[in-house]
């Protein structure tokens, strides 16, 4: 046997008996579990447990992944914040699904390798082959993420002039702006639940001790929007020199209102350069079929016997 075909072997062995070891731990109880399980079922334990499975082997998997910087000061937790994730062991699950993605599609290119056997693969190939699949299963929860950041930014932006307009009315209708914050979270949860939870998270924070300086800011900090930070920054300025926030709030709205509008203009406008592909490499080719096939095939069977008696 050739080395690599040895290797191709190893690498398979290390991947099945990883996952058979992973269905064992995770599906096959203990007899003391599974007795506590019956006489405690409730989906928070249920829920727990699978958390406490997934943390206890998602921590040895994610060493190799870890950034050298603290977690803390980290550009990484500020975009898992963007993306709305609050909780502490998702990180490590994140860092150990880089690692095991690294490992399945460099496993999945040495079975390609091997499976395809007739092509020799010289070492230059070889080796570039397995450096580009571990790069894209290192990189893939990278895009995943900037995806998830993207589409959640996308819908604050989208909302966040309604939820101004309902703090507006609330506002004018002699509530103080925490209790606007908390009735408007109220009523936009059924249409943008992210909104609803970052406002809530504003009077967390300012029943856990901060400023509502402090805690308008770390409320742009979380979502990362450029319009909710200027939000941000007029609002306390409006509380700083004693400025009406209601006339402030409507005044924003509309300049919000407008860049939404321009933006969907903006993306209207690009509508026809991406269709140009599309219509070129796959509608209008099947267009010439259609409408040609026919003729081409009349003209042919026209030709075919003239031809021939000559």
């Amino acid at each position: 046997m050739e080395i690599t075909q040895i290797i191709y072997l190893i690498i398979v062995f290390i991947i099945v008996v990883s996952i058979i070891l992973v269905i064992i731990r995770l599906f096959v109880m203990r007899s003391a579990k599974k007795r506590l399980n019956k006489i405690v079922r409730q989906d928070s334990n249920s829920a727990a447990w699978w958390k406490q499975s997934i943390n206890k082997f998602s921590g040895p998997l994610a060493v190799p992944a870890l950034p050298s910087e603290t977690w803390e000061g980290s550009a990484l937790r500020t975009r898992f914040m963007h993306a709305g994730y609050h909780s502490r062991s998702l990180p490590m699950f994140y860092f150990a699904a880089k690692t095991f993605l690294v490992l399945v599609f460099a496993g999945m290119s040495l079975l390609y390798m091997g499976v395809v056997g007739e092509i020799e693969f010289g070492i230059n190939n070889t080796l570039l082959l397995l450096l580009l699949s571990a790069a894209l299963g290192y990189y893939l929860p990278d895009l995943i993420l900037s995806r998830v950041i993207f589409l959640r930014q996308r819908v604050l932006f989208e909302n966040i002039p309604d939820v101004i307009d309902l703090m507006t009315i609330c506002i004018e209708s002699g509530m103080g702006l925490e209790a606007a914050m908390n009735k408007v979270a109220e009523e936009i949860h059924l249409k943008c639940q992210p909104l609803a939870e970052e406002l809530r998270m504003i009077n967390l924070d300012m029943r856990a001790g901060r400023t509502r300086e402090q805690a308008l800011y770390q409320f742009a900090l979380r979502t990362g929007v450029e319009e909710i930070r200027s939000l941000v920054v007029m609002l306390v300025q409006a509380e700083r020199f004693g400025t009406s926030i209601a006339t402030s709030l409507r005044v924003h709205s509309e300049e919000l209102r407008t860049r939404r509008r321009l933006r969907a203009e903006e993306a209207a406008a690009k509508i026809a350069l991406k269709l140009l592909f599309p219509l070129m490499f796959f509608i209008f080719p099947a267009l010439f079929v259609v409408l040609f096939g026919p003729a081409i095939i009349q003209i042919v069977n026209i030709l075919l016997p003239t031809l021939a008696g000559q």
